[in-house]
């Protein structure tokens, strides 16, 4: 039997002509990760209808672990989110034009709710080899924080379980030069790839009981993008 990751990003939205977790989830789609398929999606940026469209993704793919991925500009590396908040709140309207102030994301909902991903573990695998990331206490209130407590809440008691969580991505290196290469920090589609291949072979060796404590595991080489073709 097949298992299954689905892994989730945001098409462009406001000012930004490219969203990294676009291009991102696009480029693992169908991939076999420690033996996991990858199904993606990618979603508008509509807070109305995401809780909709994450139920259906869910229902399709069946997976046990759904990851999102959202841009977050000024991220200096990848953030993997804690929490999510049961509010609403933002200056920027989202694609349907839609600007929610101070609203609930769930009626009656507990206030927040906390990723079920393997957190910790995710982040020793990223520094073993290399990847910049840190744990994040605040996905925002725009619609990556909906992401992740929409599917938390729809993934709570799910029989078998489903691991649940979300991870902010910096711009990329195109993007910084445009917005201010000084003053804006970016990250190469290829190491924010290796970032989400290796959160999925942790995840994969949480379900083994494979994990040994940190100090224990032997000492992995750095990780480094390889270099591109040109061609002339």
């Amino acid at each position: 039997m097949s298992r299954h990751v689905l892994l989730t990003g945001f098409e462009p939205f406001g000012p930004h002509r490219v969203n990294p977790s676009e291009l991102l989830v696009r480029s693992l789609e169908g991939r076999v990760v420690a033996g996991f398929v990858v199904s993606v999606r990618v979603f508008p940026v509509e807070s109305r209808t995401l809780r909709e469209r994450l139920a259906a993704a869910l229902d399709e793919t069946t997976p046990e672990l759904a990851l999102g991925t959202g841009y977050g500009p000024g991220r200096a590396s990848l953030a993997l989110e804690r929490v999510a908040l049961n509010v609403a709140d933002y200056d920027l309207p989202d694609a349907a034009g839609v600007q929610r102030r101070d609203e609930p994301i769930e009626d009656d909902g507990p206030p927040a709710r906390f990723a079920t991903l393997p957190n910790r573990p995710i982040l020793e695998a990223w520094s073993a080899i290399g990847i910049p990331g840190h744990l994040s206490n605040s996905a925002g209130t725009f619609i990556c924080n909906q992401w992740l407590y929409d599917a938390l809440a729809l993934t709570d008691g799910a029989a078998p379980e489903i691991a649940a969580g979300f991870m902010h991505v910096p711009a990329l290196p195109s993007q910084a030069a445009e917005l201010g290469a000084e003053r804006t920090p970016s990250m190469a589609l290829d190491v924010m790839r290796k970032g989400v291949e290796t959160a999925i072979e942790a995840f994969a060796l949480r379900e083994r009981g494979a994990l040994e404590p940190a100090a224990r595991r032997p000492a992995e080489k750095l990780w480094i993008p390889p270099p591109r073709t040109t061609r002339t």
